[in-house]
């Protein structure tokens, strides 16, 4: 029986190491089989996933020697938190690991709005050259709304900052003399005001119950005309028949997304339309970011399975079967 269970694509040195240490099964494709998973699992000490495993409360049920499921990422919307810490399952996850990537690519994601980089490359690889439907708009002096104002919203707004933006924060967990607000010279506003008053819009939330459908309607109606958005958050924070709907009309001038409400997407408007640039949740998806993902959450579950807590636990719960109590 193997030890540790790896459900989903997660390869590199790191998980090489943990190999050397414990019995390891990789099925990069057993997320896609819950009844299999639910099999494969029953006699493990710990499974490791991404984003595509649910982690359900049957789950783990069907799971009675589990002591750690290991997140290799930051969102936890596929495990049910909850329910493993009534089961005794510790939950680690890599909440930093990835934030310089995210952050990068929600930089280059803003600039490519700005300036139209896609619509401009894919007119000129057909042979045209029309600068004049090409005129972008410049990033200085305007401003940034920080939709979640985390490790990765801070790391978006400081390169920001070097461009020349303001900033504008909306985070309901911080208060105004937060030390990283003050390191950005951001102001920290309602959701509303920030809508009303930047001209980008970017999301860095979790998906929860009190996110799920944020940005409806009602809040993209709210924005500056012509105002860009993008989420490299989760895509359940999106209500996409009211963002398509705001980018025909004219109310938002271009939106990017890395995330969907459904991964992979039915392919519909909004992959028709030349002001949306839409990427396969890619954010985190870099060479140095992945290395420290895997090392990180690869450490934490040996960390578990010899009796040590983990470095980054998700809520309180010891393993079912620790001894310490």
């Amino acid at each position: 029986m193997a030890d540790i269970l790896i459900s989903e694509s997660i390869r590199g040195a790191a998980v090489d190491a943990l190999r050397a240490r414990f019995h390891v099964s990789l099925e990069p494709e057993l997320w896609k089989l819950p009844a299999a998973l639910a099999h494969a699992l029953k006699d493990c000490r710990a499974l490791i996933v991404r984003n595509q495993t649910s982690v359900t409360e049957e789950l783990l049920a069907a799971a009675p020697e589990l002591e750690v499921v290991g997140r290799a990422g930051v969102g936890l919307d596929n495990i049910d938190v909850e329910a493993a810490e009534r089961a005794g399952v510790v939950i680690a996850s890599t909440p930093d690991q990835n934030a310089i990537s995210v952050a990068e690519l929600t930089l280059g994601l803003i600039l490519a709005l700005a300036r139209m980089i896609p619509a401009a490359d894919r007119e000129t690889k057909t042979g045209n050259w029309n600068r004049q439907n090409f005129e972008g708009i410049e990033l200085y002096d305007k401003t940034l709304g920080i939709v979640g104002a985390g490790k990765i919203g801070y790391l978006t707004a400081r390169r920001a900052l070097a461009l020349g933006m303001n900033i504008l924060a909306y985070d309901p967990y911080l208060s105004p003399d937060n030390i990283l607000l003050n390191d950005l010279r951001a102001e920290l506003v309602s959701l509303d005001e920030l809508l009303g008053r930047v001209d980008v819009v970017s999301c860095h939330l979790p998906a929860t119950r009190e996110t799920t459908g944020l940005m409806n309607r009602e809040r993209f109606a709210r924005m500056k005309p012509g105002a860009l958005f993008v989420n490299t958050s989760r895509g359940a924070v999106v209500l996409e028949a009211d963002l398509l709907a705001a980018l025909k009309s004219g109310t938002l001038g271009g939106a990017a997304l890395d995330v969907r409400a459904t991964e992979p997407p039915a392919k519909g408007e909004l992959e028709a339309l030349p002001n949306v640039i839409l990427t396969p949740h890619v954010a985190a998806f870099t060479r140095e970011a992945q290395e420290r993902v895997t090392r990180a959450i690869c450490e934490d579950v040996a960390r578990v399975l010899e009796g040590k807590p983990a470095i980054n636990p998700v809520g309180r719960a010891l393993p079912r079967n620790s001894a310490v109590k």
